[in-house]
């Protein structure tokens, strides 16, 4: 089958069955890209993680580009994105035709309600496979805590916080290789 039909299809799928955002899609995109059609491995997967998450724009949009380009180069980054993008776009025009008609609904209300815990969960998980392939360990893992605690309780940008995290890993790795 031809690679570009192929990748667009599995991030309209990914793109379609998600809600709560970029980082929902991670458990989907990892099991289509990572498990069944090993396009990535899961270490490039994390890596790619990271790099979608600190670069601007939507990180689905971003992920989906970066695989598709890992892919097939600018063609490939094109479909993939063509089909992360075109679900969210094609749904939220069919909201804006029809919201008039469920803006009162309370059964439409109650499903929303319904999913919002799902939705927290699928971020959530995500984030702990994250922690697991990153190697947390005791002596690390109060940097994502610090992180997390110093944009969330002391409102410091996560640019800042990208910033100094990439700086200290600099520096770290400068230190590990003057003590070899």
């Amino acid at each position: 089958m031809n690679i570009y039909w192929e990748s667009f299809k599995t991030f309209f799928k990914i793109g379609i069955f998600t809600l709560g955002g970029g980082y929902a899609m991670i458990p989907l995109i990892e099991e289509e890209v990572v498990n069944k059609k090993r396009w990535v491995s899961k270490d490039e997967m994390l890596d790619l993680i990271a790099i979608a998450q600190s670069c601007p724009g939507v990180f689905a949009i971003n992920i989906a580009t970066f695989i598709g380009y890992k892919l097939k180069k600018e063609r490939g980054a094109i479909a993939t994105t063509l089909g992360t993008a075109l679900p969210s776009f094609l749904i939220i025009l069919a909201i804006a035709i029809f919201f008039k008609q469920f803006e009162d609904n309370h059964i439409v209300a109650a499903i929303f309600r319904g999913i919002r815990p799902a939705v927290v969960a699928l971020i959530a998980v995500p984030t702990f496979r994250l922690g697991q392939r990153a190697k947390l360990n005791r002596y690390t893992i109060w940097i994502p805590i610090a992180c997390a605690l110093a944009i969330w309780a002391l409102g410091v940008s996560p640019i800042w916080v990208i910033i100094i995290a990439g700086l200290a890993g600099y520096l770290y790795g400068k230190m590990e290789v003057k003590g070899r």
